[in-house]
């Protein structure tokens, strides 16, 4: 099929679906954070204050970090009715990240004179960042900060630069031991380094502009980080049995991001591609962020394929952070796929309900890299660490004399006398 334009989304075949792979972190940007972070890794405190007043409206004088005393009042400021909504979502997101928790289990096995196994240790500081933007965004408090405490992190640190109370008070219902009013690369240095008032984290979470994933890429190997995230993406795996109504609305609320966002629809009915994008025009019609959604559905496209096959085949290529599957037999549909973010699976499961705390975490890998890795979850605040234990007096002969062979044969010899000393 021809590549045509529509008013909205392009429409390709299979061969021409793509989602641009930009870095996530461009030279410029990169170069501007890192005189960042090595002001703030060197400077402590004094640092941190200068670029928190240059560029997150930190007032002269203000304290620089709210401990969990100060955030309890903040959230008794905040109306009975909000405080009621962070706790359900809170709830929500707990009870599904320690069922995460809960399936993994320490391991102990017999080896050759022994026994070896793993314990699952949680980090003991945890740092959780949360962009400030025109609007508080407490849902990125809670997915973070919710779920390094369940992994049960001694200390959970929230950054962020929006001093909204509603942020404070997602801090406080989420378990937050403290919040750093600090946004950007300032942030991400501040929880990896540590300064005068806080300790360094050992891991870094948590979405942000293009200055926090270039922070985060300086930092990685000093601290851990659970991706480095772009734009955001969604992928509509549709057949003839999906409403177009409805994947035009999950196009758009995708599309409403910013305008950097991709939204995608794969299908293998050409009338459907047709009835979704009249459907996106009258929607638009109505959308307050009409003008950010217009630009996003230019990154996008529908593309239609011959077959389910051939369209998973697409999907798996794309490996997109979000997939919805409206088709019929999306279960089986959805087990078929290798490559995604996170799936939601049949006409109801909007992605939106992913974004705001269903239960599993929003903050999901983008880029094509759901190829390699995964979304935030309690795995990256827990570390599976390894023991080994040899019994008896002696270690078993035919370990210290393999053990001994492969060392010479690497050409170390003190490894190979290590073992050996223990078959006096």
């Amino acid at each position: 099929m021809n590549q045509t334009e529509t008013r909205n989304l392009r429409v390709v075949g299979p061969g021409d679906a793509s989602i641009e792979r930009r870095d996530p972190v461009d030279q410029q940007t990169l170069a501007s954070a890192s005189e960042i972070v090595e002001a703030v890794r060197s400077g402590g405190t004094a640092a941190l204050r200068r670029y928190a007043e240059r560029f997150d409206g930190l007032e002269p004088g203000q304290a620089l970090v709210k401990n969990r005393i100060e955030l309890e009042r903040c959230a008794q400021d905040v109306d009975a009715p909000v405080i009621g909504l962070l706790q359900r979502t809170a709830g929500r997101i707990e009870a599904f990240a320690s069922e995460q928790r809960d399936s993994l289990r320490a391991l102990e096995v017999e080896i050759e004179g022994g026994r070896a196994g793993h314990t699952i240790e949680p980090v003991a500081r945890a740092g959780c960042y949360a962009p400030g933007g025109r609007y508080p965004l407490p849902s990125s408090v809670l997915m973070t900060a919710v779920t390094a405490r369940v992994a049960g992190c001694e200390a959970v640190v929230v950054a962020t630069p929006s001093d909204d109370p509603v942020m404070d008070a997602a801090a406080y219902v989420a378990g937050a031991d403290y919040v750093l009013r600090a946004g950007g690369a300032q942030a991400i240095a501040a929880m990896a380094y540590g300064f005068e008032e806080l300790g360094a984290c050992d891991v870094v979470v948590g979405p942000g502009n293009a200055y926090v994933t270039a922070a985060k890429k300086l930092v990685a190997g000093t601290v851990g980080i659970d991706m480095l995230a772009g734009p955001s993406e969604l992928v509509v795996l549709a057949d003839a049995s999906a409403d177009p109504a409805v994947v035009a609305s999950d196009l758009l609320a995708q599309a409403e991001h910013d305008p950097m966002a991709v939204p995608v629809l794969v299908t293998t009915e050409e009338g459907l591609a047709a009835d979704v994008e009249t459907e996106i025009e009258r929607q638009l019609d109505t959308l307050p962020t009409a003008g950010t959604a217009r630009a996003a559905l230019a990154n996008g496209c529908a593309c239609v394929c011959d077959s389910i096959a051939e369209a998973i085949e697409v999907v798996d290529r794309l490996a997109p952070e979000h997939l919805e599957i409206i088709t019929l037999h999306a279960v089986d549909v959805a087990a078929r796929v290798r490559n995604a973010g996170g799936v939601f699976i049949g006409a109801q499961s909007a992605e939106v309900f992913g974004d705001y705390g269903l239960g599993p975490n929003h903050t999901l890998p983008t880029g094509g890299t759901s190829r390699h890795s995964a979304g935030l979850s309690v795995f990256h605040f827990l570390r599976p660490r390894t023991w080994m234990r040899l019994d008896g007096r002696r270690a078993p002969e035919s370990a210290i004399a393999d053990v001994a062979a492969l060392a010479r044969l690497e050409r170390l010899e003190a490894h190979a006398r290590a073992a050996e000393i223990r078959a006096r």
